[in-house]
């Protein structure tokens, strides 16, 4: 039995997320935490809040609450859409919670006194109109590499450059929309990642063959770029204090705080800090190298906007301080999931968000479709017409339709109870050869962190069972040779026990009704060498479901499309 830590992006405290965001982080995580979890790991599932922050102080105002408030109740919000959505989490946690704090200001204080800390004047955008200094990310023009007219003060969307807000040819106030700009002197704290540059590059080295292209590329683009030394605060009030040595305030930067990017991956050790106080258990285990971290596999999911803080900013930090941190072993990185050829987006409302799509069906249903069509190794769009079409054939022709036929059969001709009588025969045999071929594929493909294989995968083994009962036709053996149709049902029914196991990580909801069927409650993962045709034995009452997954009719997607938009054009 191996540890695994797993994290997943932050999601921002700035309203409930939509389905964009749980297909790029959360959602695959939780489906890789289920599965490791169901192969007898010790799995710590880690998220939290991203809560700092202007974007959380615009949002506060406009709801006209204080910020703690604002983000008190949204924490909230997002802690319950993800329990809907069955999220396995350990902890989900909070960035603006006293372990992070504490973290915060560790780090700060030990890259200081490494010399990787540094007190500079900066120029930085103040507008006038607004009253305040506009933090990077709200501050908007062209993109002076791309030209892209959209740029970030931070970071350019379209060719992902790292950014000065002082960069962007014709800025304006993301928050008014004015270009009454002037730059202004502020003192900030920079992390010289200059100075760490060589170190962080030979733990990309190392680390980065067992990344996935996407994530390694990014990491590398980064690093050919060249490091720049970077801002780690900002003119703000609401965020971790910017403090002294002493803990105090320090002179010449009071009231400051400091930039989210520097302390939302921090968070990731803070809520394990956070989880270790719900229960008891030992955080440091984790984290700390030189308190049993050596053994930790540590694996991070996260969209491709994330990857560049994670393989340079965060390692800089970590790894600056020269203390013994446990860092990540394999990042999987995930593209855009897109709506009808353009962006979800939270701003502008545009897409379906978390609450909004369980209004319409059961969580599994979107679980099933994010992770199998999900945006993996390429942007992917999400229609209406597509959800509907993979829904019905995959969850209801082929997974729903095997369970609820050779159940029902079992009822409406044996009672309700599993047959006795009867041997296995060549069908049998071949079946079993192709299920154990079928079942190596999808663990190897789990194993891989390659979901959208790993779900083709499954379905292929949910293809295997109605096959086999196309083929041999237990309504037609139980004419003329009852003990034939006996075996062949008991081998059905073991399928609809093994199909609740490999189903688990992607629809837990869904296998624990399919497992219940049969009377089963074993939802740990199959071991290819186990008998997987007798999962299920003779005398064992079963009961047919409702209905496990119902056909999405045109008449629905009508409706939604009306309600939430994504007509083709």
């Amino acid at each position: 039995m191996s540890r695994i830590l797993i994290t997943s992006a932050l999601p921002y405290i700035n309203g409930i997320k939509h389905l964009g965001n749980l297909a790029g982080s959360m959602l695959p995580a939780d489906v890789w935490a289920r599965f490791m979890r169901s192969r007898g790991h010790d799995v710590l599932y880690v998220c939290a809040t991203d809560e700092h922050g202007t974007p959380a102080e615009l949002a506060a105002a406009a709801a006209g609450q204080d910020v703690r408030t604002y983000c008190d109740e949204q924490h909230e919000v997002q802690r319950r859409a993800g329990e809907a959505f069955n999220l396995s989490f350990d902890i989900f946690g909070r960035s603006s919670g006293e372990p992070n704090k504490r973290l915060t200001q560790h780090f700060a204080k030990v890259l200081e006194e490494r010399g990787l800390i540094e007190e500079r004047v900066d120029r930085m955008i103040y507008s006038i109109d607004d009253a305040r200094f506009l933090p990077d990310r709200y501050v908007e023009g062209t993109c002076p590499h791309c030209a892209y007219e959209k740029a970030r003060g931070d970071q350019c969307d379209n060719c992902g450059r790292l950014l000065d807000p002082t960069d962007l040819i014709n800025p304006y106030s993301a928050v008014s929309g004015s270009r009454n700009l002037e730059v202004r002197d502020t003192r900030h704290l920079y992390l010289l990642q200059t100075k760490v540059a060589d170190t962080v590059r030979a733990w990309v080295d190392e680390r980065s063959p067992s990344w996935q292209p996407l994530a390694r590329s990014i990491a590398y683009k980064h690093l050919d770029e060249g490091l720049i030394d970077r801002g780690i605060t900002r003119d703000l009030t609401w965020g971790v204090p910017v403090v002294g040595p002493d803990g105090g305030p320090r002179p010449g930067m009071e009231g400051k705080v400091f930039y989210v990017w520097f302390d939302a991956p921090i968070e990731y050790i803070a809520a394990t800090e956070e989880w270790a106080q719900k229960t008891g258990g030992n955080w440091r285990s984790w984290w700390r190298l030189d308190e049993g971290a050596e053994d930790v596999r540590y694996v991070e999911f996260m969209g491709k906007d994330n990857v560049a803080f994670h393989t340079v900013s965060f390692p800089a930090t970590i790894l600056g301080s020269g203390e013994p941190w446990k860092t990540v072993d394999q990042l999987k990185a995930f593209n855009w999931l897109n709506w009808y050829g353009g962006k979800f987006s939270t701003s502008q409302n545009r897409g379906v968000f978390m609450d909004q799509a369980l209004e319409l069906l059961p969580a599994d249903y979107w679980r099933w479709h994010l992770t199998a069509y999900g945006p993996e190794h390429s942007d992917a769009a999400f229609t209406w017409e597509q959800f509907q079409s993979t829904t019905n054939k995959d969850l209801a022709d082929v997974l729903g339709n095997f369970v609820n036929r050779i159940v029902k059969f079992t009822e409406s001709k044996f009672d309700g109870v599993v047959p006795a009588g009867g041997e296995a025969g060549a069908l049998e045999e071949k079946l079993a050869a192709d299920v154990k071929a079928a079942l190596a594929s999808l663990t190897e493909e789990f194993e891989a962190m390659e979901f959208r294989k790993a779900a083709q995968a499954a379905r292929a083994l949910w293809v295997l069972g109605n096959e086999y009962l196309q083929v041999a036709a237990p309504w037609t053996a139980l004419k003329t040779d009852r003990d034939r149709a006996a075996v062949v049902v008991r081998t059905a029914l073991s399928l609809v026990a093994l199909f609740a196991r490999v189903t688990a990580p992607f629809m837990p909801e869904a296998a624990g009704r399919i497992a219940a069927t049969v009377g089963a409650t074993d939802l740990s993962w199959p071991g290819a060498d186990g008998d997987l045709l007798s999962l299920v034995p003779a005398g064992r009452a079963v009961a047919a479901p409702q209905v496990l997954f119902a056909k999405i009719e045109d008449a629905q997607v009508a409706e939604w499309t009306e309600r939430f938009g994504g007509a083709e054009g």
